[in-house]
């Protein structure tokens, strides 16, 4: 996670045309775009783009109100329009850089990047945003210089020394990464997402100095709900360590609520995707389109519920000589929305498209790779919904389903905050219903495609590692390796926030700490029905 500038800031540059003196009402449209009331900044902004399609600022500024609702195409369209009439003008291409690394185009963002930098060589922002883009392509190297070069010409950037923190943990420089957050913290005491990024580590205790801080910034008025957040989060992660379970429940809790309500997440829509892959994905589908995908065998997916050991199961494979780790990838779900129609649309792509789209996959991932191992980890656990699609256009690629006991595996998504696209995780009841629906998904694919995937079960792999290791070597086709069972002595990069439990050996704490927290959970235990009864099996009835 890296924090990045906003649009309306990365750069103070103007376009190198001839512009007439600021418009009033663009004055005012800034000044509600500073505040984020964007129903008073969007009808001005309307009004002066009808009165001049081509004021470049207009529309710059334009692009950052649709950015800030999510609409990063319009955004997007917008910005590269700017660009078009004033070609020179830095701080549209800044961002737009911007745009691209957000919507997780990171190497097109450092193309853009490298004209704002040659423009504008001064500017720190460039650099912090250069950092963050070479991290999500895994070049940790010019990343970390690139943020020593930011805090040298600013060094009393909190959000960047938060940043720089995120990259030296990333690398497993955990002493430095923890002085770094705690540079943020002195520099900002309510910064609440650098308290918990401390608390993420899973491995810092707060001292009573460090509660009493947390508790003062969260007793202030002007806390931003951001701030306020992650200081519930990290506050009961502090009382969790200590055994007082009711305050750190009441954390939990309070900043679950908090980020629920500025989440649009549905339970019932991903009880819909489920029942539309039920319908779609049946055994006279996969067999008639079957053959048609591309055959690498490169990717070796690793999906699931987060928190159920993904991130050691990864780590276990990333030990393996032929194996390199990468990190979550996003983009089988990318693919995914490009069929139109999906899942349904599969069934009426011409022939050569599920090809195509497998190819399309091993192109937008190879920025990922920078090894010479023949396969590579993704590592996203929300590609279970697509493991169909995965099968046809990869048809030779390895599935694994990390699994964890239900309550463990929930209260611990409640306990961690996710900073985007995990909205299930915020609440007791909606968590239980997406555990459910993935377990039912995956008993229909089991069905339909017995033996694809090879499923780990936590508990098993803490009670027999050598022999649950062994087995998953198998069903990806390695000959076992003695590294895969010392995993904690790999050194790699580990962008998940299991980073530093997955540096230490297999643990069994990770099985009973919902335990303490029993009595709060009856939502979790009614959404979950039959599901928590017949573990580690589905219902007989999915």
């Amino acid at each position: 996670m890296f924090v990045m500038p906003t649009m309306t800031n990365v750069t103070t540059s103007v376009p190198p045309v001839a512009l007439p003196a600021y418009d009033p009402r663009l004055v005012r449209a800034a000044l509600a775009m500073n505040e984020n009331d964007l129903p008073t900044a969007e009808p001005l902004l309307r009004s002066l783009l009808k009165e001049d399609p081509f004021d470049v600022r207009v529309i710059r500024l334009f692009a950052e109100l649709a950015g800030r609702i999510g609409r990063y195409q319009d955004a997007e369209n917008l910005l590269r329009r700017a660009i078009e009439l004033a070609p020179q003008f830095t701080a549209a291409r800044a961002n737009l850089a911007l745009v691209l690394y957000r919507t997780n185009r990171a190497p097109e963002a450092l193309e853009e990047l490298a004209r704002v930098t040659a423009d504008d060589p001064d500017n720190a922002g460039h650099a912090n945003l250069q950092a963050a883009a070479y991290g999500r392509i895994g070049e940790f190297d010019e990343a970390l210089a690139l943020y020593e070069q930011v805090l040298r010409q600013a060094p009393n950037q909190p959000r960047v020394w938060m940043s720089y923190g995120h990259m030296l943990k990333t690398v497993g420089r955990q002493s430095e990464g923890v002085a770094a957050y705690r540079k943020a913290i002195e520099l900002l005491p309510v910064l609440g997402e650098a308290w918990w990024s401390l608390a993420n580590l899973k491995t810092v205790k707060f001292s009573d100095e460090d509660i009493a801080a947390m508790q003062a910034a969260l007793a202030g008025d002007d806390l931003t709900p951001e701030d306020r957040w992650h200081l519930d989060f990290s506050l009961g992660k502090a009382f969790e360590d200590r055994g007082e379970a009711e305050a750190s429940f009441g954390h939990y809790a309070a900043g679950n609520e908090l980020r629920r309500r500025r989440m649009p997440y549905q339970a019932q829509d991903t009880t819909e995707s489920v029942d539309a892959a039920i319908a779609t994905f049946t055994p006279a589908l996969m067999a008639r389109l079957a053959g048609q995908g591309c055959e690498a065998p490169d990717p070796i997916f690793v999906l699931g519920m987060p928190r159920a050991g993904s991130t050691l199961v990864e780590q276990i494979l990333a030990s393996h000589s032929q194996v390199e780790g990468t990190s979550e990838l996003s983009d089988i779900g990318f693919l995914a929305r490009q069929v139109e129609g999906y899942p349904a649309g599969l069934g009426d792509l011409p022939n050569g498209e599920l090809r195509k789209l497998g190819e399309a996959y091993l192109a937008r991932t190879r920025v990922q790779r920078h090894t010479s191992r023949p396969l590579f980890i993704d590592k996203m656990p929300n590609n279970w919904l697509h493991v169909p699609f995965i099968r046809l256009i990869l048809p030779n690629a390895k599935i694994v389903d990390a699994r964890r006991h239900p309550l463990a595996c929930c209260f611990s998504n409640f306990k961690q905050h996710f900073a985007r696209g995990q909205g299930f995780s915020y609440s007791l009841d909606d968590m239980g219903r997406y555990y459910r629906d993935y377990v039912r998904a995956m008993a229909h694919y089991d069905r339909v495609m017995p033996g694809l995937v090879h499923r780990v079960i936590y508990e098993r792999m803490v009670d027999d590692t050598e022999a649950e290791v062994r087995a998953l070597l198998a069903h990806c086709g390695l000959p076992f390796e003695p590294a895969c069972l010392a995993f904690h002595e790999t050194e790699r990069a580990v962008r998940t926030a299991s980073s530093e439990q997955v540096r230490r050996p297999i643990f069994r704490e990770g099985t009973e700490a919902w335990k303490p927290f029993e009595p709060w959970l009856d939502p979790l235990k009614a959404a979950l029905g039959e599901v928590l009864e017949s573990y580690p099996e589905p219902p007989s009835r999915f």
